[in-house]
């Protein structure tokens, strides 16, 4: 499901049918999130619904639910992504002959670190990219619904990424480039 088509008859009903019930204000909200493809703030003391909301508007509409749990002192790299430097060193272990007749008519050791780093974006590429919940949600082939807990608690450079996230649908990876959401991420 994309959307919802009224905010009485499918958005109230289909969180009913997943045992969360909503006031006529809320099930308007979830409507024109929906509707709109915009994130939401919810706000409230613990224990009121705002998660069970999340995993209610996921189960009603089919999406995979993704959840970033954010703290004090959390860096962008637990929200983003996170290179696999132990897949990374077992590759160049498993291509260390490889390495070896790529440099071994090298004139000098300069000349054999230039080979090397030619390679480089090789080993900077998607396949050693461990996705965290942000580049999952924007890389998914389904829909998703991404619940950013706690945002409060969340530092300067993590309110950046999510500026950039929220904002655009989008996660900029340095070494390989923009990835850009293939379906919005319901966000809340």
């Amino acid at each position: 499901m994309t959307a919802f088509d009224s905010v009485e008859e499918e958005a109230g009903k289909a969180l009913a049918a997943q045992g969360y019930l909503t006031d006529d204000r809320l099930a308007t909200m979830v409507f024109l999130m929906t509707r709109l493809e915009k994130p939401v703030l919810l706000e409230g003391p613990a224990g009121v619904g705002k998660t069970e909301l999340a995993k209610s508007l996921a189960a009603a509409t089919g999406r995979r639910l993704l959840r970033l749990q954010c703290y004090e002192g959390q860096d962008e790299s637990s929200a983003l992504y996170e290179w696999d430097y132990g897949k990374q060193l077992l590759y160049t272990q498993i291509l260390r002959e490889k390495i070896g007749q790529l440099v071994a008519d090298a004139p000098d050791l300069h000349d054999a670190v230039d080979r090397i780093g030619a390679q480089e974006s090789v080993f900077f590429s998607e396949r050693f990219l461990a996705a965290r919940p942000l580049l999952e949600a924007v890389r998914s082939e389904e829909p998703v619904v991404l619940l950013i807990d706690e945002i409060d608690r969340a530092d300067e450079a993590l309110e950046a990424v999510l500026l950039e996230m929220l904002g655009e649908y989008q996660i900029s990876v340095p070494e390989i480039g923009t990835f850009t959401a293939r379906n919005r991420p319901y966000v809340i």
